[in-house]
């Protein structure tokens, strides 16, 4: 099984797990990682709206190599797979068990969590290229700057390190970062979990849809790979994965939209919340509702449909590449 992947260190690390947990449960099989280069790596200056978004800029040649035949299966970050639109001829295989979805706090060396909390943010800068992280940082520290910040997790954690610049898509340059915003799992998968001085909580930050999932595309019609990749597939993330992604699907979010969503699983239920923000962080839309957990689909068509009842479209609508 020919298996598609970015080249960063933490897209490696996540193929390297499917590949083992494949081995594991299909010894028989014998798994190549093949390394891809897309355009949304080899440029870390650009909005990645030039570029398709995520789903061009991370995605897309994977999945196009899947399609000719060249790969039986991609690796994916869920969160960087577009929620708003067809693809077809794939499926997703298999969700590997979901890592924690929260984002994460990580600070420059000599900057104290104290100090930056005492200070409410005020005189620093954090980076960031999410405008859902960028929208709940300024709720919850009003005076802190946030600055265009991207790159691989262990990039960005260098650049912070080095306090170097980060150049800006329209030209010039923003920074040094005093700190970032990053999601714990992508911390941890590339052995960077010690440098997390705060977890927020999915009350204070809630996540991207699919934040922490790993998941495996492959063609429709490839029913071979899709019974091996059925051996690895973890129902409870794969539920939750449904819900979240209709929520997506109903509000025709591009891949920069302030929309978050999480679902939690409690025995037969299920909890969806989700929610919707302006990029100043000052308007503020969220839904919860709770639901069969074996029909995350009408769970999350309900919550998408509730946030567009209180005027969610206008604020997706705003943060489009034309505003």
């Amino acid at each position: 099984m020919r298996i598609g992947t970015r080249k960063s260190t933490m897209a490696l690390a996540q193929t390297e797990e499917i590949a083992r947990r494949l081995n594991v449960a299909a010894p028989e099989l014998a798994v190549e990682i093949v390394k891809f280069d897309p355009v949304g790596d080899r440029d870390q200056t650009s909005n990645l709206l030039r570029h398709g978004g995520k789903g061009g800029a991370f995605v897309g040649e994977i999945r196009d190599a899947v399609r000719a035949g060249e790969l039986h299966a991609a690796m994916h970050s869920l969160k960087d797979m577009p929620g708003n639109e067809d693809t077809p001829g794939l499926v997703i295989g298999a969700t590997l068990v979901r890592d924690p979805p929260t984002d994460s706090l990580v600070l420059r060396p000599g900057l104290t969590l104290e100090e930056f909390t005492r200070s409410h943010g005020r005189g620093f800068k954090i980076g960031t290229n999410a405008v859902r992280r960028a929208a709940y940082l300024r709720r919850l520290f009003p005076e802190v700057e946030v600055i265009h910040f991207r790159g691989a997790a262990d990039t960005r954690v260098r650049k912070l390190d080095n306090g170097e610049m980060q150049r800006l898509p329209g030209g010039g340059e923003v920074g040094p970062a005093d700190a970032l915003i990053m999601a714990r799992s992508g911390l941890e998968r590339v052995g960077l979990a010690s440098r997390i001085v705060r977890d927020f909580s999915p009350q204070e930050m809630l996540p991207a849809a699919g934040q922490g999932i790993v998941a495996v595309e492959c063609a429709t019609n490839d029913w071979v790979t899709r019974r091996y990749l059925s051996l690895i597939d973890d129902p409870a993330a794969h539920l939750a994965c449904d819900a979240e992604r209709e929520v997506l699907w109903v509000l025709n979010g591009h891949c920069n939209s302030p929309i978050a969503g999480y679902a939690v699983i409690n025995g037969g239920e299920m909890s969806l919340t989700a929610s919707v923000l302006d990029e100043t962080g000052e308007r503020f839309i969220e839904v919860t509702r709770m639901g069969p957990a074996d029909r995350p689909r009408e769970l999350g068509r309900a919550v998408g449909l509730d946030l567009l009842d209180k005027g969610a479209a206008e604020l997706i609508e705003l943060t489009r590449p034309e505003h």
